[in-house]
């Protein structure tokens, strides 16, 4: 078997698995897959629908937008949602796709998970309900998966009585890697003393917290996005993709939680990686900038960019050149596919030996970065 981890693939949720996992007194705040008049399948909160489920076949985007097409014309759906989706939502399948694409292991981060968060996020109640269905529906996953299936929480800081509760529980299933929101916690930054608790508990639960393309909190103000798509995707959050993950990642270095908990890790996915070169620049000149424009600053031993390196390790898409990145930032990349979204491929092997790379000549590339974050 090829030494390669798959860091970021999609596990779809059963259209009732929500309402299924959540807790029993809380299922009217459970989300659901539901067909409306015309074959369209919905994410739905109550009688809200959140985003369209779509027919996702890797390196076919084209196919989403004919189908939204389709919808927005009054045409009925040629597509039986259910049926299609059902092997992405099976972890037993998963172990075909392994094979057939020679990889060791995956990652498994849900796929409706990163479309619902912004829309509840007036509802904390509800939030914390649906990331706890989702939490323990994954939770037999590594013991099915015999050490080839990795899934990844959801969690929210706001409550950090609950999220101790989850990171325990987590733990104990063998759950490695949870998906938050790189954004202010109820106005607070990541590095608020009063948000410490949290990361000592990520690090005491062995548990490491991962930025992944999401409807999140947006780190603009609304005005800047324009009118929401309904099923569809802002062109502002799509060209200003990484922003929240630099952000957030630049406050827990430059205001010393890294130092603070040096075995904290952190992961970002699905966010690009060409920007990390120049980041990693501009973090270290802005502090000696500041810090000699002051007369004072952060009182850390290291520079920013090697907080970076030590303890941050990003997803880098094939044609981004990793080699590149690699030489002019380090080697703190990572490999994947995002199977089976239509962004994604199902030939990633190749696709990076198109581009120079292999996992003979880059293991960290293709499998140390990952199990780093996976403390394996």
């Amino acid at each position: 078997m090829t030494a390669f981890i798959d860091c970021d693939t999609h596990l779809f949720e059963p259209a009732d698995m929500w309402d299924r996992y959540a807790d029993p007194g809380r299922r009217d705040s459970a989300l659901r897959i539901v067909d409306d008049e015309l074959g369209y399948s919905w994410l739905t909160f109550r009688d809200r629908r959140l985003s369209l489920a779509e027919p996702h076949r890797p390196r076919e985007v084209d196919a989403i937008g004919r189908y939204r097409q389709r919808w927005l014309k009054g045409e009925p759906s040629d597509l039986d949602y259910h049926a299609f989706a059902a092997p992405y939502s099976d972890p037993v399948r998963r172990f075909e796709r392994l094979d057939a694409m020679g990889a060791e292991a995956a990652v498994l981060f849900p796929n409706y998970g990163i479309v619902w968060e912004r829309s509840l996020a007036t509802d904390l109640g509800s939030t914390l309900t649906n990331m706890g269905a989702w939490n323990r529906w994954i939770a037999d996953v590594p013991a099915e998966g015999k050490g080839r299936l990795h899934p990844v929480a959801h969690l929210s800081l706001r409550d950090l009585d609950w999220l101790e509760d989850q990171l325990a529980r987590l733990s104990n299933a063998s759950v490695r890697l949870a998906l938050i929101a790189p954004a202010l916690v109820d106005g607070l930054p990541f590095s608020a003393p009063e948000l410490d608790r949290a990361w000592a508990a990520f690090v005491d639960n062995g548990v490491t917290p991962v930025f992944h393309v999401a409807d999140q909190p947006r780190p603009f103000e609304d005005g800047w996005y324009g009118a929401d798509v309904p099923g569809g995707i802002s062109v502002m959050s799509t060209i200003f993709l990484p922003t929240a993950a630099a952000l957030a990642i630049t406050d827990l270095i430059v205001n010393g939680v890294l130092e603070r908990h040096p075995d904290l890790r952190l992961g970002v996915m699905e966010l690009s990686a060409v920007w990390v070169p120049l980041h990693l620049q501009m973090m270290d000149g802005g502090v000696r900038f500041a810090s000699s424009f002051n007369g004072d600053g952060p009182a850390l031993p290291m520079t920013p960019s090697e907080y970076f390196r030590r303890q941050v390790r990003v997803a880098a898409f094939s044609y981004e050149r990793a080699d590149f990145l690699a030489r002019t930032s380090g080697d703190i990349f990572m490999a994947c596919s995002d199977y089976p979204h239509t962004e994604g491929t199902d030939t990633p092997l190749g696709d990076y030996e198109r581009a120079g790379i292999t996992p003979e000549s880059s293991a960290a590339f293709f499998r140390d970065n990952i199990a780093f974050l996976l403390r394996q």
